[in-house]
């Protein structure tokens, strides 16, 4: 069966597990930090030293990433045409950002520089680029983030869904990243705070992945 443009579903429909996932990782986010700040609510006043438990903040951080990767496994098998349209979009996509490289002489510049790319290798890399741009944008001024991925969508070199996958992807990395941190470290009080920051993160991996963006 073949998958037309009218037939994808909306983005928070085609990422429905990964949603629901990072939902309940905001949740278990409090309830971690919870277990930090509750029983230095409760104790006496006159109580210097309260015993916590830190055990929650590397279960959570060692459980997120696999809980991640099921849920979008899970979103691509309940969509397979949809994600097989997407596979030729980023082969489509990908080809043009090499020709465009190539023509325009991107790559080219002092061959003694410290780094020097290929045409392919910044293919590679530009939907990287796109999608933290677009982080920075929808946070200052999301009218401009939205203008500007249709901008670069117009030029046939990314596809909207690709500049906002790049953006959920960058988002729940910094997500995981904060869990990792929190799972490392010794004062309560850090950790709960570096989980609550994790948390912040994966709210805005679900404010990106939820957005459909429509070329006026």
């Amino acid at each position: 069966m073949t998958t037309t443009r009218l037939q994808l579903p909306a983005r928070r429909r085609r990422n429905a597990r990964l949603i629901a996932t990072l939902t309940h990782l905001i949740g278990d986010c409090a309830s971690a930090a919870g277990s930090v700040y509750e029983p230095i609510a409760t104790a006496p006043p006159e109580q210097r030293d309260v015993p916590v438990n830190l055990l929650r903040f590397t279960a959570l951080s060692l459980s997120a990433v696999h809980r991640v990767d099921a849920a979008r496994g899970e979103d691509d098998a309940r969509w397979p045409d949809v994600a097989a349209a997407e596979a030729k979009d980023r082969d489509r996509t990908f080809a043009a950002r090499c020709a465009t490289a190539e023509a325009e002489g991107i790559v080219d510049g002092p061959q003694d520089g410290p780094i020097a790319f290929s045409a392919a290798q910044w293919a590679a890399i530009a939907p990287t680029g796109a999608g933290a741009d677009f982080l920075t944008d929808v946070l200052d001024d999301p009218d401009r983030a939205l203008r500007r991925v249709r901008e670069l969508k117009a030029t046939g070199e990314l596809t909207a869904d690709q500049i906002l996958d790049e953006a959920t992807d960058t988002a729940v990395l910094s997500g995981l990243l904060a869990l990792h941190a929190a799972q490392n470290e010794q004062d309560p009080s850090t950790a709960a705070e570096a989980c609550l920051a994790a948390s912040r993160h994966f709210v805005l991996a679900i404010q990106v992945t939820s957005v459909d963006i429509e070329t006026p």
